[in-house]
């Protein structure tokens, strides 16, 4: 079982659960709190906190479900 589970929203962020880490292109990490339960990461790219989610994707008209294959 995977120590990091990434979940899809609908319309939304990745939520990212787990012990992770979190990189720039250039090797520098963002600080993370490690009390919360889960991070959401911007999926839209209209967010003003980037990698991060603010919620922009409610009013950019961002639409995005994809769905894993049935097994």
């Amino acid at each position: 079982m995977a120590d990091v589970n990434i979940r899809m929203r609908p319309h939304g962020p990745f939520l990212v659960e787990g012990s992770f880490n979190l990189t720039d292109s250039e090797g520098n990490a963002f600080p993370l709190n490690p009390d919360k339960p889960a991070i959401a990461l911007c999926r839209c790219g209209a967010s003003e906190n980037r990698p991060f989610c603010d919620g922009a994707h409610k009013t950019c008209d961002f639409s995005s479900d994809e769905r894993a294959p049935a097994e």
